[in-house]
């Protein structure tokens, strides 16, 4: 059964950090990308980062460049977002999401197969 279990989300401050966790498991976790999405509320998801399983290939959405990282751990089965220089706009449920390979820069909710529960960032002014 394919799992993804997001976590290590929480209140932070406004220029806070938060580094979130996405464990996987049931599949082959270095065949596939892992992508990042968010939803606020009253707006719709959106993909925010991804990480492919070719080392180096990566996905930023524009508002997050320069202040997230995305990275992960093949061999704990896990993919880390470091958030950092929070802002208000960033608060959301973050969710991670799984597809074949690689990353698409359309960062598309049907792209992706199985999904994690979200885990919830609030960032206060």
């Amino acid at each position: 059964e394919v799992q993804l279990q997001a976590s290590g989300g929480g209140l932070v401050q406004s220029g806070g950090s938060l580094r979130l966790s996405c464990a996987a498991s049931g599949f082959i976790f270095s065949d596939y990308a892992i992508g990042w999405f968010r939803q606020a509320p009253g707006k719709e998801r959106e993909g925010v980062s991804c990480i492919s399983s070719i080392p180096g290939s990566t996905y930023y959405t524009d508002s997050v460049k320069g202040r997230f990282t995305v990275s992960r751990d093949n061999a704990k089965n896990t993919v880390f977002l470091q958030m950092d220089n929070l802002k208000p706009e960033d608060t959301a449920v973050y969710y991670c999401a799984t597809r074949r390979f690689i990353c698409l820069d359309t960062m598309r909710d049907d792209d992706y197969t199985y999904w994690g529960q979200g885990t919830l960032v609030t960032v206060s002014s």
